[in-house]
Parts: C-alpha cells; structure tokens; sequence
C-alpha cells in the first residue's frame, strides 16, 4: 500500500479542506512480521491460515474482495465482490455473465484479487485466469442462496442502463408473480467463476512502510516463493 501522491490539478475539493488533510493519514504498523520459513508450502493453505485468522479477527465480511478485470485493450474495471469457496482449484465466486466483468472476463480471462484485513494489517493479492464453474456446481450454489436473492438475479439486468428504481421494482414483481411459492431456478446467464491462481503475494505491514510481501509464483506444477522489496 504505497503513499503515491499526484500534484494538484485545481480540479475538484482542496485536499487541505479536509478535516484532516488526506496526506497526513499515516499509520504505523507493527502487529506482526512474516518470514519464509513461516509459511506453507502451497499458498492456498496459507491463504486458508489467513482466512481463518480474518474470521476470528471479527469485522465486516473478511471474504469480500477486490476483483479486477480488463478488456482485450488493456482498460481495468474493478469491483468488491464476496469471495464463495477456496480449494486447489482456486479462487470461487458467482456473479451475471452478462455484466462488465462478465462480458471482459469472455473477451480477456485474467483477473486479479485482493483481499484486506486492515485489523491484522494484512492483504492478499492474487492474479490468474478465470473460467466458468460447471452449470452443476452454479446451480447447487444458486439454490443455498436466500430466495429474495435468486429472484433479484432473475430481475436484474446486471450492468444494463435502467430508467429508474420503479424499473426494477416492476422487473422483481412480474418474476415474483411468474414464480409464485415455487422456488426460482438459476438464469443461464447467472453462475460461478474460479480463478487458478499464477500469483498470490501476502503482505504483512511493517513499521517505516517497510512491509513484508512474500510472494508464490507457479513455475510449471511447483510454486517459487519470493521476497518482493515494499
């Protein structure tokens, strides 16, 4: 998490108009440091170690995460998603195939994550290519979601210009009224996505910005752990 800073443009607030000035805000990090010999030798076991140390830290959804993608020309889009399921395999999470990601995921299928837990002043930082779960895999995770969910995925075209909130509340009525009590099966343009990581860079903060980033990068069927300067 770097400090870098752009002259000002005279366009937009004054940083100085702020209540405390936005290049002032600077914390120390000193909870923990993390060295090689520390870590597993596979770094989705190390990220599970991380997950469970989130969870047990408390805070607001630790599963949630950056996900960045770009068109085929090199143009980023990135939003906080919730991260669904981590295994060998790699990185799970579900969304509409039609959205931006969606349609740059089909056009450019690399991604990367990132994961941060400012209470343990740690991040996760992932890069891959994505495919499609299997429609078996989308549909068993589409039914364990709550129904008011599952019918806001059939109503919302994802990403789609829309005139007003009234739209979409007519959109969730009429697929209210055309399900009824029966429980709404899964859109075909609705399912899974899974990353299988190329990199994935844990950092621990340090006093004096200087952080520990020790990063796994696959080399064929092996992964090579390095140290990265801050």
């Amino acid at each position: 998490m770097g400090e870098e800073q752009d002259d000002a443009t005279g366009q937009g607030p004054d940083p100085r108009a702020f209540e405390v000035p936005l290049g002032q805000l600077r914390r120390e990090r000193t909870l923990a440091d993390l060295r090689e010999g520390e870590l597993a030798a596979d770094p989705i076991e190390q990220f599970a170690t991380w997950m469970k140390e989130a969870l047990a830290a408390g805070g607001a959804e630790p599963n949630a995460m950056t996900v960045a993608t770009a068109t085929p020309d090199g143009v980023p889009s990135a939003r906080i998603m919730l991260l669904k399921g981590v295994d060998k395999g790699g990185f799970t999470f579900f969304s509409n195939y039609d959205s931006r990601k969606g349609r740059e995921l089909s056009a450019n299928p690399h991604a990367a994550l990132v994961f941060h837990w400012p209470a343990l002043e740690r991040q996760v930082r992932v890069t891959g290519q994505v495919q499609r779960v299997s429609a078996e895999e989308s549909d068993a995770y589409f039914r364990t979601r709550p129904v008011g969910s599952r019918l806001g995925a059939l109503a919302s075209p994802q990403s789609e210009v829309i005139s007003d909130r009234q739209e979409l509340r007519r959109r969730l009525e009429q697929v209210q009224a055309e399900y009824g009590d029966q429980p709404p099966p899964r859109p075909q343009n609705w399912g899974g996505y899974r990353l299988r990581p190329e990199t994935v860079e844990f950092w621990q903060g340090r006093p004096n910005r200087l952080h520990d980033r020790l990063r796994y990068r696959r080399v064929g069927d092996r992964w090579v752990i390095e140290r990265l300067a801050p």
